[in-house]
């Protein structure tokens, strides 16, 4: 199985705040994405990380890591550029990609931490995966959700566990749903 998940921010307590996330603190959140994730995944699952996995995070990175199942691959971010030069926590991933294009159930997909206007094959029936934005709603964030087979990985619409492209469609319609129905009110 093939999940996708970004923007954990594992260790930021300001991301509670703004993303509205229902920890009561840091230690809480970390070990609710553990358990949530593991849940879930299993030790055979390729699981993408479309970055953020961390921000100002005190605890050992590579410890954290090998909690997760799986087998972990790392799309980079702008957070993540201290973590690369922890070759313990970087021994976790199968692979580490500012991009990547893979193939899911016979569908392309092109992923990458910041959302992309124009990617690859978009015309052809490629999808796109994403993070960075969070749950944040504004100009950029309305067109991307206007685009079909384009799809928010982050884990604060997400339900904080990583997704198939299925789950993150359908989750990405209900945020989509419930953002324009609140924009109309």
């Amino acid at each position: 199985m093939i999940y996708y998940t970004s923007d954990l921010n594992i260790g930021h307590k300001n991301a509670i705040r703004f993303d509205n996330r229902p920890f009561a603190d840091i230690d809480e959140m970390e070990r609710e994405i553990i358990s949530r994730w593991n849940r879930k995944v299993s030790d055979d699952d390729d699981i993408y990380i479309l970055g953020d996995i961390f921000y100002h995070y005190k605890k050992d990175k590579a410890e954290f890591l090998r909690k997760l199942n799986g087998k972990l691959h790392l799309i980079v971010d702008n957070h993540d550029y201290e973590m690369l030069n922890t070759g313990a926590a970087l021994d976790r991933f199968e692979s580490v990609d500012n991009l990547k294009r893979i193939i899911d159930d016979e569908r392309m997909v092109i992923i990458c931490h910041f959302p992309i206007v124009s990617w690859n094959m978009k015309h052809h029936g490629a999808y796109h995966i994403y993070g960075h934005v969070h749950s944040k709603v504004d100009e950029e964030t309305l067109f991307m959700m206007r685009q079909e087979r384009a799809f928010n990985a982050g884990c604060m619409i997400n339900n904080y566990e990583p997704c198939t492209l299925e789950e993150l469609e359908k989750n990405n319609i209900l945020f989509r749903e419930a953002v324009f129905r609140s924009d109309q009110e």
